[in-house]
Formats: structure tokens, sequence, C-alpha cells
């Protein structure tokens, strides 16, 4: 008689390993708010920190560059360091993320929504 409900079994183990990654997911959202990467460009004379969700945290530029005439590789340096610590931030969110779906057993390459 209830023979075709023996499929219920796998789909409440699917629907509990879900919630289970959902609740990983929720945990290394906060994780990496927590987690700090620093970028630098001219030789460490411009650093940025960020966490690793990529949000900007502190700007830190040595005082030798502050000359008037030269604004535009101040600028540039600015922009290079905040190219950098994006770079690190986002390499940071992939390596935790890889390490959630090891642990989960999930196949090398998937790709959890972020």
């Amino acid at each position: 008689m209830f023979k075709g409900l023996s499929g219920l079994g796998d789909m409440a183990k699917v629907m509990k390993q879900a919630q289970e990654m959902q609740s990983k997911m929720s945990e290394v959202q906060k994780q990496l708010n927590e987690v700090f990467v620093t970028g630098e460009s001219g030789a460490g004379l411009v650093k940025v920190t960020a966490t690793a969700k990529g949000n900007l945290t502190s700007l830190e530029i040595d005082p030798s560059i502050f000359n008037p005439s030269e604004k535009e590789v101040v600028e540039d340096l600015i922009i290079a360091a905040i190219k950098d610590v994006q770079e690190k931030a986002t390499l940071k969110s992939q390596q935790e993320i890889e390490k959630i779906t090891r642990e989960m057993g999930l196949p090398e390459n998937f790709k959890l929504p972020l």
C-alpha cells in the first residue's frame, strides 16, 4: 500500500543536508566578515585592508608620497592597492567556501551560492 512512498526517506535526508549546508554557509558568511586581508602597492607605500568579503576597513599612506606634484601617482597607487586587496579577498573567500564543500563531501568544483 505504501510502496510509492519509499523515496520519502531519501528526500528527508536531502532536505536535512540542505539545511546543514545553509547553516554552514551562513556561518561562513559571518566568518568572512571577520577575516582580514591586506593589499598594497608602491612597495608598501599604500596599504589597504579589507574583510574577505571585500569590505574596505582601512587605508594607510606613507607620508613620503605626499608631494602635490605626484598627486596622480598617489591616486594610481591607491587604486592598485584596492585592486590587490579585492583580489586577495576574493581568493580568501573562495578558499573558505572550498573548505566547507570539502567538509560536506561535495564535488571539488561545486559552486555554492554566495
